[in-house]
């Protein structure tokens, strides 16, 4: 679903912040849902699945299983427990692909250590697989994308382009090169960038997903009420996914984000469309967008780099104008 229309129908309900348990609502969209059980303990809420991105079931399940868990890590947490949910067309499709995407998302859930108690299936016209997932926080040691502040470093931890080189495979005119980065990248926790946020001390993070580098860059900058200047050229971009959209692998997705964020965003005038197609591209599993204060970015991008998350630095927070980006051509 578009941003704007998510925004449409959540504006008509009321947020859920009269309940002193509530830490983290939907108010300021963030990742997941954060209740206190006491002063040592929150539960961290998230859910999300997808159709197929990739034509392989099993990986498909784990690219769907780590893109669920995504939102737990973006949050501070960390994961417990899950529970499968999938939309099956039973008619189109042997039962054991159904197996195939199970045994996926069950290997990927168990590198991060969380067990699939069970689930919900349902027949489907259209195939759909995640997981809703719980996992456990110290209530003081929460990552929100609603603390961002001025002079914070903004760093990324994995490649944008997801969503154009998986258009360009549906239209069976993917680069495999091009196809396996993405798939590599997809599939790959949050987990140890998570931890590297906690180790360092940081004061904002989000996931990168669905609504491309500038709708949760954009989230992240209206909860903080700051704004953001991001240089283009140190954006790390997956092989491929340029000559991808200049071919004309646009999902549907990037130009409904592409929609949402122009009021808010300043390009610099020698960014092509191409370029601003990129920054709008809808991720599946992307990587964490984090605020950290300026003397502590080398150290958490050192310590990343250590642990083998080759993340970049790819701009920095102002005060002004608040909930507003700007991308540079530098």
């Amino acid at each position: 679903m578009a941003p704007n229309e998510l925004a449409a129908a959540l504006e008509k309900l009321p947020e859920p912040t009269n309940d002193p348990r509530v830490l983290v609502g939907y108010n300021t969209a963030d990742d997941a849902g954060v209740m206190r059980i006491n002063d040592e303990l929150a539960l961290v809420h998230t859910v999300d699945f997808f159709t197929p991105i990739v034509d392989d079931p099993f990986i498909y399940g784990q690219i769907a299983a780590a893109n669920s868990l995504s939102d737990i890590y973006a949050m501070g947490g960390e994961p417990f427990s899950a529970l499968n949910i999938v939309g099956f067309p039973k008619d189109d499709f042997a039962i054991d692909v159904l197996t195939d995407i199970l045994r996926g998302g069950r290997e990927k859930a168990g590198e991060a250590g969380v067990v699939i108690l069970g689930g919900h299936t349902i027949g489907d016209d259209e195939m759909k697989y995640g997981l809703a997932v719980t996992g456990f926080v110290h209530p003081q040691q929460i990552l929100s994308n609603a603390a961002a502040k001025a002079d914070d470093v903004l760093v990324l931890t994995k490649p944008i382009g997801t969503g154009a080189i998986a258009t360009a495979l549906k239209k069976g005119d993917a680069d495999q090169t091009a196809v396996n980065a993405a798939v590599k990248t997809m599939a790959r926790l949050n987990k140890t960038a998570s931890a590297c946020c906690r180790q360092v001390g940081v004061h904002a993070v989000t996931d990168v997903t669905g609504f491309g580098l500038l709708g949760h860059a954009l989230e992240m900058a209206k909860a903080s009420g700051v704004g953001l200047v991001l240089n283009f050229k140190d954006i790390p971009v997956l092989p491929g996914a340029v000559q991808a959209v200049k071919k004309g692998a646009v999902p549907g997705g990037t130009k409904a984000n592409f929609l949402h964020t122009a009021p808010d965003v300043d390009y610099a005038p020698s960014l092509t469309q191409e370029d601003q197609w990129l920054l709008n591209d809808p991720q599946t599993s992307g990587g964490l967008l984090i605020a950290v204060p300026e003397g502590g970015a080398e150290r958490l991008l050192r310590l990343l780099s250590e642990k083998g998350v080759d993340a970049s630095a790819i701009g920095f927070v102002t005060d002004a104008p608040a909930g507003r980006i700007t991308v540079q051509s530098l």
